[in-house]
């Protein structure tokens, strides 16, 4: 059977509450870092020119062209108790063995691990993971914020999905180290993850501003899903989780109500194995 991605455009808590209970084997949100500040992003064309107005790579100057801006307003009174009802019904349609991951940033996590555990209970909650970069503005005024934080909640913490042999190797900082055949073989990550950001000028860029990279989404999926299992992503912005998910054989959900994020998802998604419900008028 070939997987399938339903997109919801609506508020995600009222679609939430039309979720089967115990249904989905995986749920993973990137919701609102809540920066206090209203998030933009301008998307740019470079082309070589002799006239251009940047300098690139060997010294060959570009031309550049603005495509757009993309914004969205990042500022919560109270931001715990925006996600609480959300994640209070993520427990409930996990099913038994089903894995939650909340992607958040230095700002939020804090307090919402201890929401996070009163739901769940501690013993639900198995790993922080800590995605590293380096891109980016630099401060001069403290240690640069280059990192993301993603808690993983298990919703038995005694039977739940770990795909340990589909984890994907990356290579040894120190190789000499530990001699050519496990060189060559590359090692596990552990719950510090390197990875670049989604890059400008990668084909993988949408334009949407707070996208993620597939590589990490990717990882997450293949190692704590099953093939033909149910992917759940109710703050889904650009797609990218369905991306994944189809990709790698799983199926789908993705909720959003930015208009931005659904023109995106309809232009990145297959039709063939895509649906689109608009809960504004389907209600």
């Amino acid at each position: 059977m070939n997987p399938t991605a339903d997109i919801h455009f609506g508020d995600n808590l009222d679609i939430l509450k039309k979720i089967k209970s115990e249904s989905v084997n995986l749920i993973y949100i990137d919701p609102p870092f809540n920066t206090g500040k209203i998030q933009s992003r301008t998307r740019i064309k470079t082309t070589r020119s002799e006239k251009g107005d940047r300098k690139g790579f060997k010294g060959n100057t570009y031309k550049t062209e603005i495509l757009g801006e993309k914004s969205y307003s990042d500022i919560f009174d109270n931001y715990i108790d925006f996600l609480r009802p959300r994640v209070e019904a993520t427990k409930r349609i996990l099913a038994p063995n089903g894995s939650f991951f909340l992607h958040l940033d230095y700002r939020e996590i804090h307090y919402a691990k201890v929401m996070c555990d009163e739901i769940f209970g501690r013993d639900s909650f198995i790993n922080e993971i800590i995605w590293s970069y380096d891109y980016g503005a630099k401060s001069k005024t403290k240690w640069s914020a280059k990192h993301d934080n993603i808690l993983w909640y298990a919703k038995d913490p005694n039977n739940f999905t770990f795909r340990y042999n589909d984890i994907d190797r990356i290579p040894y900082m120190a190789p000499g180290l530990v001699g050519p055949e496990k060189a060559a073989k590359g090692k596990i990550p552990t719950d510090s993850w390197w990875h670049t950001i989604v890059s400008p000028n990668s084909k993988e860029k949408t334009g949407y501003p707070t996208q993620k990279p597939l590589g990490i989404i990717n990882r997450i999926i293949k190692v704590h899903s099953n093939p033909e299992d149910l992917i759940l992503d109710y703050f889904a912005g650009s797609g990218t989780t369905g991306i994944a998910a189809l990709n790698s054989g799983r199926n789908a959900i993705l909720v959003d109500s930015n208009v931005e994020a659904l023109e995106i998802m309809e232009r990145r998604f297959d039709p063939k194995s895509t649906r689109f419900h608009n809960w504004n008028t389907e209600q």
